[in-house]
């Protein structure tokens, strides 16, 4: 696999060890509890992680077929556009500024731990796969639209760096709600 992809699959990974700790470290009736009324509790970061996992499935499934239909040499280096990147930047932990999710990646859910554990190693597979795909192709050439806004458009290599990064940032707010004691 191309170096820079390697090292997306890598992160996705980081941010599973990390959820399988963070699963370790937090009892099962706490990861529903709020610290701060105005902050979501350990269950609603992991939940809006699945929606969002789940809501860029579907863009990048159609990303990587434009990908092949364009088709061409490998890139030497996979580059993000300035919006990509501006997100990107902006994107891990820690978190400095706050953003309001679109309404559809707002958590609601009650589902136990294990549930929730389930679904974000499903999903973390299909983005793996999703990866996988890519390589190759010329990812930085298609351009998505943002599940969250669709009047904000980035590339697709851009869009697979931002996936586990976001993934990152929410599993430190995770953690923080239990004073950041499970890294």
């Amino acid at each position: 696999m191309h170096p820079q992809l390697d090292a997306i699959a890598n992160e996705f990974l980081e941010a599973l060890d990390r959820l399988h700790r963070l699963r370790a470290a937090v009892p099962a009736n706490d990861w529903g509890r709020r610290r701060d009324p105005a902050r979501w509790s350990v269950a609603e970061c992991v939940a809006h992680l699945n929606l969002t996992s789940a809501g860029y499935l579907r863009v990048l499934d159609a990303a990587l077929a434009e990908a092949k239909r364009l088709g061409g040499p490998a890139p030497g280096r996979y580059r993000r556009d300035l919006t990509g990147w501006l997100l990107w930047k902006t994107m891990g932990p820690p978190v400095r500024t706050r953003i309001r999710t679109a309404a559809a990646f707002v958590p609601e859910s009650g589902a136990p731990p294990e549930a929730l554990v389930i679904e974000f190693e499903r999903l973390q597979n299909a983005q793996m796969a999703a990866l996988r795909e890519g390589d190759g192709l010329p990812l930085s050439r298609v351009r998505v639209v943002s599940p969250f806004n669709p009047r904000v458009r980035y590339n697709l290599y851009a869009c697979l760096s931002m996936l586990p990064r976001h993934q990152h940032r929410h599993l430190w707010q995770a953690e923080q709600v239990w004073g950041g004691r499970h890294r």
